[in-house]
């Protein structure tokens, strides 16, 4: 793998970190050396796609609160992330906000009274749209990977819905699983 490829895990983004350190993104770019930084573009309620509605288990036209990301990695653009989260869940908290979440929003989540237990990904390979192509500094016919991430509660009640938008040349996904 080249220098501009990353190798992303699913683990340190699903798991709390507690409200005094840095978020998931921050701690596992620069245990690698590298510089990992987040803008956040929108946060706030709004109407949901049709496939978040379903997977949050809504009926299609409830507002959830979606907070819109771009993930940097050594201050270039490699990820598009929106997180949606159930109005029952984060209307009124940080979530809704666009201030930074110390500790990151699973922790959030957590102290709410909300800890994944549970989660269910989906990766498709696409081509990216304008805006996408344009914000991450890619041709409109580069492919992208999306992945799609369900996380459920102990009550397998859904709680979040991430869709993650990544140039496929410079992304690797790993999963690692532990049988028996």
């Amino acid at each position: 793998m080249g220098e501009s490829e990353w190798v992303s895990t699913s683990m340190p983004y699903v798991r709390p970190r507690g409200t005094s350190g840095a978020d998931a993104w921050s701690t596992e770019t620069a245990a690698e050396g590298r510089r990992g930084t987040q803008r956040i573009i929108h946060a706030g309620e709004v109407s949901p796609p049709g496939e978040v509605a379903e997977l949050l288990g809504l009926p299609v036209g409830e507002d959830v609160v979606v907070r819109r990301r771009v993930m940097y990695l050594d201050d270039q653009p490699c990820e598009l992330t929106d997180t949606y989260y159930p109005l029952r869940i984060a209307r009124g908290t940080a979530l809704a906000g666009t201030a930074r979440i110390r500790g990151g929003a699973v922790s959030l989540l957590a102290q709410l009274g909300h800890r994944g237990v549970r989660l269910r990904e989906d990766v498709i390979a696409r081509l990216p749209d304008t805006d996408e192509a344009g914000t991450l500094g890619i041709e409109e016919t580069e492919p992208v990977l999306q992945l799609t991430r369900l996380t459920l509660d102990h009550g397998d009640r859904p709680v979040q819905v991430d869709i993650m938008t990544m140039p496929s040349q410079r992304q690797r996904l790993r999963y690692e699983l532990r049988i028996g």
